[in-house]
C-alpha cells in the first residue's frame, strides 16, 4: 500500500529543518509561492516552477459528447482549463532515465 502524501504542515516542518528557518517562515514561503503561481499562471498563460514543471492555461474547443445513463448525444462548450506539464529533469529524477 502507498504512503499518504505529504500535507502542508509536514512539507513547512521539512522546509524548515533543511533550511533552518522556522516552520512559520517556512509555511509563508509555500503560501507565497502558491499565490505567486496563480497570479502568474492568470496574468501570462503560464508560471514556471524551475525543476518542477510548468502551470499553463490551455484552451479545449467545443466537442460533441454522450451523456452516459441516456446515451444522448450532448454539446460539450469549449472551456479553459489548467494544466500541469512536469519538467524533465522532474521526470528523470523520479523515474530514472531510459
Amino acid at each position: 500500500m502507498a504512503k499518504k502524501a505529504m500535507t502542508k504542515s509536514q512539507t513547512a516542518s521539512h522546509i524548515s529543518e533543511k533550511s533552518g528557518v522556522t516552520k512559520k517562515t517556512a509555511n509563508q514561503i509555500l503560501d507565497d509561492i502558491a499565490s505567486l503561481a496563480y497570479k502568474q499562471a492568470k496574468k501570462n498563460g503560464e508560471f514556471t516552477l524551475p525543476g518542477i514543471g510548468k502551470l499553463v492555461i490551455s484552451r479545449r474547443k467545443a466537442r460533441k459528447g454522450r451523456n452516459p445513463a441516456t446515451g444522448q448525444e450532448i454539446r460539450i462548450p469549449a472551456k479553459r482549463v489548467v494544466k500541469f506539464r512536469v519538467a524533465k529533469a522532474c521526470k528523470d529524477s523520479i523515474l530514472g532515465t531510459k
